[in-house]
């Protein structure tokens, strides 16, 4: 079973995954209040601090990391599994801060569809809004570009061990694991603003060169950028947007030749390409596969 809701970091949305037949550490509804009512005093400050500076979080920044319940199917939610068939993952411009009992990690960007292991148990993760996550975990998205690391190659093993064993011992570990990344993300430089214009730009079907003189950024520049923020150049965000953009309308039912011009695609055989490149299967088969 596969949940997920928006986070109270800007941008970011909460997920979780159990496989049949295992039962969560809580409900939904105990998780809300516990939210509202028991938060202390650190994470309600650096819940505050976060949302006062966050008026780029909302828009389209909330659109792409809370709207996406299709596609998030196949995407981290898919670390855990769900019975004998495992959904691939497939490329978003996201990264994750996942969980599972005793281990933290880190889902890298990727630009190829991820099999999962067939780990038992349940999954939980904070999904980070493209380009945010770097300036959150202290290390270049391009280091971890189609990668799955313990979250101890990134930080001291004693730090992690300690924030895993909270997470263990906590009422609600998904809980604990937002609030892990509530309070990294208020005590960390915040993640540069035009970062959020370079996706918004492209996810809205402009070229990279329109995008680079938009922002007032030469060639080069928005591609080293890129690489730190997104883990590859600007054109791959934009394929890997555009792929997204698709798979949004093709299921919704918007006929694939539709599909492939909304989508900002030239015409139906290039999307054919696209997907199969980027997400190793048909339109229609991920289409079918929901």
């Amino acid at each position: 079973m596969y949940a997920e809701r928006a986070s109270r970091l800007p941008g970011a949305v909460v997920w979780t995954r159990v496989l049949a037949g295992t039962a969560p550490r809580s409900g939904a509804a105990a998780a809300r209040a516990r939210r509202t009512e028991t938060a202390s005093p650190r994470v309600a400050a650096a819940v505050s601090a976060l949302a006062s500076g966050a008026e780029h979080g909302a828009g389209r920044g909330v659109e792409h990391g809370a709207g996406r319940g299709a596609e998030a199917e196949d995407r981290r939610g898919a670390e855990a599994g769900s019975g004998t068939g495992l959904a691939p993952v497939l490329p978003d411009g996201c990264m994750d801060l996942l969980w599972t009992e005793g281990r933290l990690l880190v889902a890298g960007p990727d630009t190829r569809p991820y099999i999962p292991d067939g780990v038992p148990g349940g999954w939980a993760g904070v999904r980070f809004f493209p380009g945010t996550a770097p300036a959150y975990l202290g290390v270049p998205a391009n280091e971890l570009r189609d990668r799955r690391v313990e979250l101890t190659d990134l930080w001291p093993a004693s730090e992690v061990r300690r924030l895993a064993a909270r997470i263990d011992a906590a009422a609600d570990p998904v809980e604990a694991l937002e609030e892990v990344a509530l309070l990294r993300a208020a005590e960390a430089e915040p993640p540069d603003p035009l970062l959020r214009e370079v996706v918004a730009a492209l996810d809205a079907g402009r070229p990279v060169a329109e995008t680079a003189d938009g922002l007032g950024l030469g060639a080069r520049q928005l591609h080293r950028r890129s690489l730190a923020a997104f883990g590859y150049g600007p054109k791959t965000l934009a394929r890997v947007l555009r792929l997204q953009r698709a798979l949004a309308l093709a299921r919704a039912g918007v006929p694939f030749a539709e599909t492939a011009l909304r989508a900002g695609f030239a015409d139906q055989a290039h999307l054919a390409r696209d997907v199969r490149e980027l997400a190793g299967a048909t339109l229609g088969e991920l289409v079918a596969h929901r």
